[in-house]
This record gives structure tokens, sequence and C-alpha cells, in this order.
């Protein structure tokens, strides 16, 4: 191995718990908020953290924000483990083995490393073909580990011609070139032989939506002879996976003009009848409610919209939302037609979607049977102890 891993800066800060969360940190919890935790003076953001309980017995290693609400991410909870190189490398070395197995070379989109859900807070690698992509979750994310020496280890494990780090603070540049030059066009990958693009300077999250693999699957094995309508449909996975699994039409509605063409250019990529597919740019609810009203129906809708909940604050005001979507996506499923609702906001647990599909259902006139309800993929693990990070919902319904 060459260059470093971990970059964390200065002398270790020894922290010291304010609420007893042992239980949970030895569970495997990897979060301690600023509101349970006492930081020293002068400790630097983003360097080793030592975890004690209130009474002064070490618990865990980490790394610390002195100034954000998420004060210490646990990295181990064995506080005589020495976050070094040599600890990272044996992380991403259990991280990629179990990758090992999942995927063949119908599939070449995926994600190496999950942050949290592999024992690497704040970590993420996603691979689309020979190129990867790095994203550290935040400033001191940025500042605890070393992008530059991730990038080119990860390059030479992986196979990898390039790799681009992605920035999550606004007001930074989109990212930088670790490996490689800075991708000038999307990059090419496969996804259960589906051929897809990721646009992994500028795309939403690292350019693709990779949590929707198996879902996208499902949805291809129901899609067959089917009208589709692909709600918020981003660049048309699932457009894509319904066509080439023989739908008989397939509508993909995005509000963004950009994502539209990346759809209507993937159909094209799989060869697919371009007859088959319509491409609508405009507003997700406006299109709902005007077919409702034009009585316009579909064998096969998909709701698979944005985080409608980005903070907890925000959580009522999502609810509302998916209500809302999904009697809209009711109304416009055929009698014995089939819907699914997907929601990616962590702040919206399992169960208080599943009870807005079943209002949105009911608001709609019609009653639901539940055929699957599935989370997110291997490649996109959790910690058992933290329900917050499985976060990915999608319902899928039978329509009277």
């Amino acid at each position: 191995m060459s260059g470093r891993l971990v970059a964390a800066p200065g002398a270790v800060a020894r922290v010291t718990l304010t609420r007893d969360l042992r239980r949970a940190i030895k569970r495997g919890h990897p979060w301690i908020f600023s509101n349970a935790v006492r930081i020293p003076t002068g400790a630097e953001p983003g360097a080793i953290a030592l975890v004690a309980d209130k009474s002064g017995r070490p618990l865990a290693v980490g790394y610390v924000d002195p100034e954000g609400p998420l004060a210490v991410r646990v990295c181990s909870p064995e506080p005589g483990v020495h976050l070094d190189d040599a600890w990272a490398e044996a992380g991403l070395e259990r991280a990629l083995g179990l990758r090992r197995g999942l995927f063949d070379a119908a599939t070449t989109g995926f994600r190496a490393v999950n942050g949290e859900g592999d024992g690497l807070p704040g970590l993420v690698f996603d691979v689309y073909g020979r190129t990867g992509v790095l994203k550290l979750d935040g400033p001191i994310a940025e500042r605890f580990w070393d992008a530059a020496g991730l990038g080119g280890w990860l390059a030479a494990r992986l196979d990898l011609e390039a790799v681009y780090q992605r920035h999550r603070s606004r007001g930074e540049p989109a990212g930088r070139p670790l490996v490689g030059p800075t991708p000038t066009a999307p990059v090419h990958f496969l996804e259960h032989g589906a051929r897809y693009t990721a646009d992994v300077v500028v795309g939403q999250k690292t350019g693709f939506f990779l949590d929707q693999r198996d879902n996208r699957a499902r949805v291809a094995q129901l899609a067959r002879d089917r009208r589709v309508l692909n709600v918020f449909g981003y660049t048309g996975g699932f457009s894509v996976a319904a066509g080439r699994a023989g739908a008989r039409h397939v509508t993909t509605v995005d509000l963004a003009r950009p994502a539209v063409e990346a759809a209507e250019a993937h159909w094209r990529l799989n060869d697919l009848d371009p007859d088959a597919h319509e491409g609508v740019t405009a507003d997700a609810f406006a299109v709902l409610d005007d077919a409702a009203r034009a009585k316009r129906r579909w064998d096969l809708v998909v709701l698979d919209p944005p985080a409608f909940a980005p903070s907890r604050d925000a959580a009522e005001g999502a609810l509302n939302a998916y209500t809302r979507m999904i009697t809209g996506g009711a109304r416009v499923t055929e009698r014995g037609g089939l819907c699914v609702a997907a929601s990616c906001s962590a702040h919206v647990d399992l169960a208080a979607f599943v009870t807005a599909c079943e209002e949105g259902i009911a608001q709609a006139r019609r009653r639901g049977t539940v055929i699957g309800i599935y989370g997110q993929p291997a490649d996109h693990p959790a910690p058992l102890a933290c329900p917050e990070l499985r976060y990915l919902k999608c319902v899928f319904l039978a329509l009277d």
C-alpha cells in the first residue's frame, strides 16, 4: 500500500459521555450527538476521539466534530483500537469482501464502501465500470480521511482507471480528480445487463441511484406486457428495467429536462423501441392530477421521489407529501394494477411510510394488497443498532 488512508489531525481528544450510551455504542451505534458528550476545549475537527463513559472508563474510539450536532462518529467500540492506516485497510478489505460474489459481469455499478454500514464512518465509494467516486460526509470526514490515499488504494484494488471525489458541502467546487482526469462525459456501466450512464461530476448522489438496483429488478419481473408510468423518473432506471423486460409502453416523468433527456438516451442505449417510450418534463403531482382528471390509467405505476424529509423537523410535512403522492398514483393505476411507492427519507421510518401508503390508497378510494416491502441492497449495509441508516423503503402494492 502506498499513500495514507487516515489523515486525522492533531492530538487525540479525550471526550466524556454525559449520558449513559454504553449499551448503544457497544451494540454498534456509530453516532454520538453533541447533547450527550463533553468535548475538551481545543479539540481539532476530525481528530481521533477516545470516548469515555461518565465514570471515565474508556469505551470507544472515533473522530470528533467539536462544533457540529454529530459530535463523534464511532469507528470502533473497542477503545484499544488504533485508528491508523492498518485499521483502515482492514476495514476496506472487509467491505470489499462483503461484496465478493454479489455481482457478476452483468453488473458493474455498485457501492464498494458504505460508510458506517462498513465500519468506516463518513466514507462512501461507488464504482461505475472503470470509474470510482469517493464521497466523504462533510468537512469533518474530509479532515479525518485522506482522500488522495483512499482514491489510489481503491483504484489499485478495484482496477479502476479513474477516481473522482465529490464534495458534499455547499459552496465548494463539485469535486476533484484523485486518479486520472476529470470525466468529461457520463461514464458507462451495466446493471443486470442493462446499459446505463452516470454523470459522476454533477449528477445526483454520485451519479446514479444504485440503492434501487434490486427494486428495479423486481419491477422488471412485473412489467411484461404492462403500460408503465415512472414518476420522479430521474434518468430512467426503472423505465429501462421495465422496457427491457417487455413492457408494452413506458412513460417517464421528471421535473428536470436534463434528467428526462438522459432517460431517453438510456432507452436508446438499450436498443429499445423508441415508440414504446415517452419522456415528460413536468411536475410529478401536476401530471398525476391531470391524468386522473383525464381518466388516464397505467397497469404499473412507480413513485420514487427524492427525499421529502431532509431533516427530522420536516418529517410531518413529508408524510403529507407521501400521502398525496400515493393518492395520485393510486388514482391513475388500473383496477388490478400495481403501484410501487418508495421513500429514501431517513427521518420517515418504515411504519410511518406504510401508514402513509394506507392513507393515500384510502383517499383514492381504493384498496391495496401488499405484495412486498423491501429496503436497500446488500452493498448498502447498515449497522443493526442504527435503524436511521436503513433509510430506503419500497412498498409494492396490488390495487383492486
